[in-house]
């Protein structure tokens, strides 16, 4: 996955509103900002069709309320 130019194919999109522009131009300037951001970075991971790997449980997570 190439997603070094992603929010550059995302202005190229053009659909975004001023304020996703702005933000993807300028950068995060508060910590909603950044919020955004990384929405809009799950968007173009969504329109390009790619998929976080499945994290396996290999049991070390399980436990019982009443084990303890």
């Amino acid at each position: 996955m190439d997603s070094n130019n992603w929010k550059k194919e995302l202005l190229d999109s053009r659909i975004l509103n001023k304020k996703e522009s702005n933000l993807l131009k300028n950068g995060a300037k508060s910590l909603t900002d950044s919020w955004w951001l990384q929405a809009l970075y799950f968007r173009w991971k969504k329109l390009k069709g790619y998929e976080e790997p499945g994290i396996k449980n290999q049991g070390q997570i399980q436990s019982s309320f009443f084990d303890y």
